[in-house]
């Protein structure tokens, strides 16, 4: 989104007011509450801060940073945490199925936790967010009413996704069975959340 000189001066007087009324303590509150106030892109934002914090308009104690050019240096950063916790979680609920046996108590809770996760929350919540990498296209009034709408999305594509690869599945000769299930919403997860991470990081680069 090309950002014009009335929206520059907007985000310029925005951002001030900010630092003004609600006294960010952080980067990350001032960046996010300038994105709910303008609905700009937060690379926009930041650099515009950065530009503020060079002529003098503005003084932070710490500065924002933009996101590194390289996918492979990205992936190491803590943006990217959500990405390795999916695949963690993914992972191990995956081998908990094959591992821990229905009669294995109290172990056969781990794996009713990480499977109730692994079929109502992941498929839908990877595939949220592979379509909308940043944000929703809602408009909300805040961060958190954000990560609200991203929860029901999650949780209602889960319910939508997996009953799907199930129905395929009766249609191969794998059939519906724990194995084949596992290993297909396994797979599915991590392409939505490779995917994902991809498209995040080449939102947040692009500006």
């Amino acid at each position: 989104m090309h950002i014009t000189k009335k929206d520059d001066a907007t985000l310029t007087q925005t951002i001030i007011q900010l630092m003004k009324d609600k006294k960010p303590k952080t980067v990350q509150q001032l960046v996010a509450l300038a994105k709910d106030e303008t609905y700009i892109a937060e690379p926009k934002i930041i650099k515009h801060i950065l530009q503020l914090q060079n002529k003098g308009k503005i003084t932070l104690k710490e500065l924002p940073t933009r996101p590194p050019q390289k996918l492979a240096t990205y992936l190491r950063t803590k943006e990217a945490h959500w990405y390795w916790i999916t695949l963690i979680l993914a992972v191990a609920t995956a081998l908990t199925v094959f591992t821990i046996r229905e009669n294995a108590y109290p172990l056969v809770y781990v794996r009713h936790v990480l499977g109730t996760i692994f079929v109502l929350w992941l498929p839908g919540y990877t595939f949220v967010k592979a379509l909308f990498p940043t944000k929703v296209p809602i408009q909300t009034s805040s961060e958190d009413l954000d990560k609200i709408e991203r929860i029901a999305l999650s949780i209602g594509l889960s319910l939508a996704l997996v009953p799907i690869i199930g129905l395929l599945l009766n249609y191969t000769p794998w059939g519906i069975r724990l194995t084949p299930i596992t290993m297909s919403l396994l797979a599915l997860t991590t392409i939505f959340a490779t995917t994902a991470i991809v498209r995040e990081h080449q939102t947040k680069t692009s500006a």
